[in-house]
């Protein structure tokens, strides 16, 4: 298994920008779109960085299988026998990535395992366009580099008399989280894609970013890492944390992201 090493981090944050390089170079022209069978988009970009992410991540560390969200079609019975693995979303937010918002990003995390279950405890994410580089190890803290400026991420106190900041993808989430806080009042925060409001949440931008609708476990494993080493926490909307490699879907149930899990809230939310 994997030592957890400044080594290791910096050799996945140097492939994160180096893989920022080629999406630039993808986002200045115009690229070829398909529909996925699940009806979600993909480019030309995402096949490319996911091969090259992968490629990559094998001459890095040979042993370690590697999951993308472009190459994931690997049956349980498989991977139930891994004892880690990489986690890639080569281009989280490809829709936005089509329209050309800059909010998308390039993910990578390490999942090992402890005891029965899997857990996040490297990750890299990576917006090449903003110039937004997240990173965090367990137990080594959590840091945001931008404009070349490096500061840690600290646990921050919400306030509860005043309004909860909530990050969301849309007008449609946003009307259904405030069904969900009951009333409270609540201001919100449209962003990009689904990495980069977890940054949001680290940083303290946003108190919390709930997310009505699928996505992968890629779209969550590195925000786990990112907000545990904050006091933050993810959970699903029984208040239960979510899973790595234990099903043979990799689908999630719709989640929270909270930037401080000291409170209580399965009070605050009323989820039906």
């Amino acid at each position: 298994m994997q030592m957890l090493n400044q080594q290791l981090l910096d050799n996945v944050i140097a492939l994160a920008k180096e893989a920022g390089e080629h999406l630039k170079q993808f986002y200045a022209r115009s690229v070829e779109v398909k529909i996925k069978a699940d009806d979600t988009p993909v480019t030309e970009a995402d096949l490319f960085i996911s091969q090259f992410l992968t490629t990559r991540l094998q001459q890095l560390t040979p042993d370690v299988p590697v999951l993308s969200e472009e190459s994931c079609n690997i049956p349980l019975s498989e991977r139930n026998q891994w004892q880690e693995y990489w986690i890639i979303d080569p281009l989280d937010g490809t829709q936005q990535f089509i329209n050309r918002t800059d909010q998308f990003s390039i993910v990578i995390g390490l999942v090992q395992k402890r005891g029965e279950k899997n857990q996040p405890v490297l990750g890299v994410i990576y917006a090449p366009i903003v110039d937004k580089l997240y990173f965090a190890m367990e137990a080594s803290g959590a840091f945001l580099q931008e404009q070349d400026e490096i500061r840690p991420l600290v646990k921050a106190e919400l306030q509860l008399d005043k309004p909860l900041v909530i990050a969301v993808g849309s007008q449609i989430h946003a009307d259904k989280a405030l069904q969900a806080i009951g009333g409270r009042e609540a201001q919100f925060v449209q962003y990009g894609s689904s990495s980069l409001k977890a940054g949001l949440v680290a940083e303290g931008k946003a108190d919390c970013y709930i997310r009505f609708g699928d996505t992968g476990e890629w779209d969550t494993a590195v925000a786990e890492v990112l907000l545990n080493e904050v006091g933050g926490s993810v959970f699903d909307f029984n208040f239960a944390p979510l899973t790595y490699n234990q099903r043979e879907t990799f689908i999630n149930p719709y989640f929270v992201m909270v930037k401080n899990n000291s409170l209580n809230w399965d009070k605050i939310f009323l989820f039906e």
